[in-house]
């Protein structure tokens, strides 16, 4: 109900200003025709009430300039006191509204300082020069009364602030999880890019190698043009699987019809891909250290899609039809070495870097390894170094670099 009134006076505060004045005023005109405890009643009544309308009448600016009404009531309060009126609460109360608002809308010094003065000057004009055995009723009376709506204005700034607090810390929150949202969404728009580009580059590259030697061998050698040809249909086929199960993933990535779905791909499928490789005319020397480890599944589809991609830049730019794939087992890492011959403008090509390049680094990055491009004129090496346990995950990274 207080939350609904003080909601309802911050809408509307000229008309609840005019009300509390309104019933300040009453409350005053009453005050100043009460008489003393020993019935005697001041003169001049009208002096009186006309400077308790003019105290009412400053309010309605106490939300705007709350020191200049404390002034103006101080001075009205006070003359009225020095008059030889009574200092009632219905005297004060314009007085006390002013220095609420002086409290809720000023510094706390600021406050206090106006406030302070206010409440000396009408304590020394309630004592005047009779001292007698009322005195301190007369002293502490008016004080307490002058010194509530401080209290009480200083606890409304400081709810209020605390308010603020909540609401920024609130705002803040709101806009952390937005962009949270966004990097993981600009995280999942890359993991989506590196494994269509992964899928579809690499078929689309063995496809081509293997559509132009069929092509070059047809007058030469009909059966080995059939084989190339029943090659490519396998390589397309498997080049469409791939892809639908990549969508697939995507698509449900709730969970929903698993079952359907392709497994995905690691170093296992690794002998179906250097067949690829052979189909299309790259012959890849496989060469192995250590005893082969089991990986957990991110490094697995790491390690496939780097040599995936690594064999594919050698179909498409290696200068002889062999490449060299070597990997090397230790405690806690595997490193991959993928390196092949090439012209002078393929290297000059691939110093520059791409998409394929950059998908690799971004890949072997996410599982807390690192990878190494070293092209000459004469060769070129991708060598990668991956952990075989992941640690902590770390946040994705964008590359803005040019795409090859």
């Amino acid at each position: 109900m207080a939350a609904r009134l003080e909601q309802y006076a911050d809408r509307r505060p000229w008309l609840t200003d005019g009300a509390i004045v309104l019933a300040l005023l009453g409350g005053a005109i009453l005050g100043a025709n009460l008489a003393t405890p020993d019935g005697d009643r001041p003169k001049n009544v009208w002096v009186a009430e006309v400077l308790a309308v003019v105290a009412c009448l400053a309010l309605f600016r106490a939300r705007q300039h709350p020191r200049i009404t404390v002034v103006v009531t101080t001075a009205c309060v006070v003359t009225t006191g020095g008059m030889g009126y009574l200092m009632t609460p219905l005297l004060l109360a314009p007085l006390m509204v002013a220095l609420y608002w002086l409290a809720a809308r000023t510094s706390s010094a600021t406050a206090w300082t106006y406030g302070g003065a206010a409440t000396a000057l009408v304590v020394a004009v309630a004592i005047g020069f009779h001292i007698d055995g009322s005195v301190l009723l007369r002293t502490v009376g008016p004080a307490l009364w002058l010194l509530l709506p401080l209290a009480l204005g200083s606890r409304s700034q400081l709810h209020h602030a605390y308010l603020d607090a909540v609401r920024a810390r609130a705002e803040y929150a709101e806009r952390t999880r937005e962009e949270e949202a966004r990097l993981r969404v600009a995280g999942e728009r890359m993991r989506i890019a590196r494994e269509l580009h992964d899928v579809v580059a690499h078929h689309m590259a063995v496809a081509n190698a293997q559509a132009g030697t069929a092509a070059h061998m047809l007058d030469i050698s009909t059966e080995t043009s059939r084989k190339l040809l029943a090659d490519l249909q396998g390589t397309t086929s498997n080049g469409m699987l791939e892809l639908r199960a990549t969508i697939g993933v995507l698509r449900h990535a709730d969970g929903a019809d698993a079952d359907t779905l392709e497994p995905t791909p690691g170093l296992a499928q690794l002998p179906a891909l250097l067949e690829a490789c052979r189909s299309a005319g790259l012959t890849v020397d496989l060469q192995t250290a250590g005893a082969a480890r089991e990986l957990q599944p991110g490094v697995d589809l790491t390690a496939f899609r780097i040599i995936q991609e690594a064999l594919t830049n050698a179909t498409k730019h290696s200068a002889t039809p062999k490449a060299s794939l070597q990997l090397a087992y230790d405690a806690s890492r595997l490193t991959i070495r993928v390196s092949n011959e090439t012209s002078d403008a393929s290297s000059r090509r691939e110093d520059h870097g791409g998409y394929g390049i950059i998908g690799m680094r971004e890949r072997a990055k996410a599982v807390g390894g690192h990878l190494e491009i070293n092209g000459s004129s004469t060769g070129f090496e991708v060598l990668t170094s991956l952990p075989l346990h992941i640690g902590p995950p770390a946040l994705p990274y964008i590359a803005t670099e040019p795409g090859r």
